[in-house]
């Protein structure tokens, strides 16, 4: 079955916001709507999702506060804003966040539709249901690991991942039984290599340690002065 694209939608206006999750769900998105920034935050914080729609003006947190903290914890995402206001100078702060896209109200559901295909095609190089169609999901040891759901699964029981622990056991996996440098994932999962995000990795690796301990053929291994490996014997 194929995965949907998940898509994280923030909109303070009730019925817009469930409009526009029902005709992108009929598109054959996945769609998880908040009505406001800041537990659209925690969602992404706690979620995998591959395009965010944020409207600007809501309560708690606006859409741009909500942008720039998406932008610290991903920078490849991609963002689309919804607004009413038409002034230059927010199109202008929008785009210096880091959003791909601007869409002032109202607004057509097609006009919306479009803009999101566009976006993906941009962003990706290719069509959004071949987007859709990638498969992060891996065989690991007796687990099941979904790096899209950040979930890994043994005897039907679902063990949550954050994001970092999702995104450092796809690298080992997709390195499997190879050395992956520590420098090398460092920056790929934060974006550079410094002393206290090294650190983190750390524990990180000591919680996923954890959650495939009941897996006597798995390990993940310290090489010392070079990385990480993770052994399935």
């Amino acid at each position: 079955m194929d995965q949907n694209l998940n898509i994280l939608l923030a909109e303070d206006d009730q019925n817009l916001g469930i409009i526009l999750s029902e005709y992108l769900s009929n598109k054959g998105y996945s769609v998880d709507l908040h009505r406001d920034g800041a537990q659209a935050l925690k969602a992404f914080e706690k979620g995998a999702y591959q395009f965010c729609i944020f409207d600007v003006m809501m309560p708690v947190m606006d859409g741009f506060n909500l942008a720039k903290h998406i932008r610290k914890l991903n920078e490849q995402v991609p963002i689309l804003f919804l607004t009413a206001k038409s002034m230059r100078e927010d199109r202008i702060e929008g785009f210096k966040i880091g959003a791909d896209d601007y869409l002032t109200k109202p607004f057509s559901m097609e006009e919306l539709l479009l803009r999101v295909e566009a976006i993906l095609k941009r962003v990706k190089g290719k069509s959004s249901q071949e987007f859709v169609k990638e498969n992060h999901i891996y065989k690991v040891g007796h687990f099941d690991f979904d790096a899209n759901k950040q979930k890994l699964n043994v005897n039907g029981e679902d063990q949550k991942l954050t994001s970092k622990e999702s995104q450092l056991l796809e690298i080992l996996v997709r390195s499997k039984n190879q050395v992956v440098g520590r420098s090398e994932a460092l920056k790929e999962i934060w974006g550079d290599d410094s002393y206290y995000n090294s650190r983190s990795m750390d524990v990180y690796v000591t919680k996923l340690r954890k959650y495939l301990k009941t897996d006597d053929q798995l390990e993940i291994l310290n090489i010392h002065g070079k990385g990480f490996k993770l052994i399935e014997g």
